[in-house]
């Protein structure tokens, strides 16, 4: 466009990506008349857009000669599913490496705004909002809960699909983020690399209690149920 091109078709046609599925409605907004005066004003844009990208190609150059000094730390944060090389640098940003300004895990999830409130009076249990604190820290990491809870296999993902069916995706993401947040404080306390306990963690744990639940949902269908240990093929 900038080169004087305003062929509609052709215009359209150097689409890329998902807009190749959309090129007949492409053809119609690109359909128009362009004057010398707006080719100037998209040549200024582009220039502030290039500025822009040089200026933020220079800050990562310095944000990342920043982190070589916590390179160990990153290291052991990426290991964490859901955890990307944004997300453990912003973690490091918001807690640091040295783990013993907090005397415990539940301290640091309390210091975020991860720590939900146990309020109950009279026993009768009320609102348990989770109390303020570090906003970015809590935001970045219920975006790498909700990461974490896309992956496959995964206790992290287990986690949150076995909250989510009882509390909602939002408590679950919560909790989630909560429990990085505790392996997070033990990895860098431990200086250890992230070991995932499996999907099948919950079902291991309260194997006798699972195998109960599904005897009566299946004999709850008019099923009379056997068990029989499986047999080494």
């Amino acid at each position: 466009m900038l080169e004087g091109e305003q062929n509609s078709k052709k215009l359209a046609d150097l689409c890329r990506g998902r807009l190749r599925e959309k090129i007949p409605q492409m053809e119609l907004a690109l359909e128009g008349r362009m004057t010398s005066h707006h080719r100037w004003m998209l040549r200024l844009q582009r220039e502030q857009l290039e500025s822009l990208e040089r200026q933020i190609a220079k800050l990562d150059v310095c944000i990342q000669d920043h982190l070589r000094v916590y390179q160990q730390a990153l290291d052991l944060c990426l290991t964490i599913p859901g955890i990307e090389k944004v997300a453990a640098a912003n973690l490091i940003a918001e807690i640091g490496v040295n783990m013993d300004q907090f005397p415990s895990a539940q301290h640091l999830a309390s210091w975020s705004g991860l720590c939900p409130g146990n309020n109950e009076s009279a026993g009768k249990r009320l609102s348990g909002k989770a109390r303020n604190g570090n906003v970015w820290l809590r935001r970045n990491l219920c975006q790498a809960a909700w990461a974490a809870s896309h992956t496959k296999n995964t206790y992290l993902s287990a986690k949150f699909r076995r909250l989510a069916a009882r509390k909602g995706k939002k408590r679950a993401i919560v909790a989630v983020a909560h429990t990085i947040l505790v392996i997070v404080f033990h990895m860098l306390k431990n200086q250890q690399p992230y070991r995932d306990l499996g999907a099948d963690y919950f079902d291991r744990r309260n194997s006798e209690q699972l195998k109960r639940s599904l005897v009566r949902r299946l004999e709850g269908l008019g099923l009379k149920v056997t068990i029989c240990p499986a047999t080494a093929g």
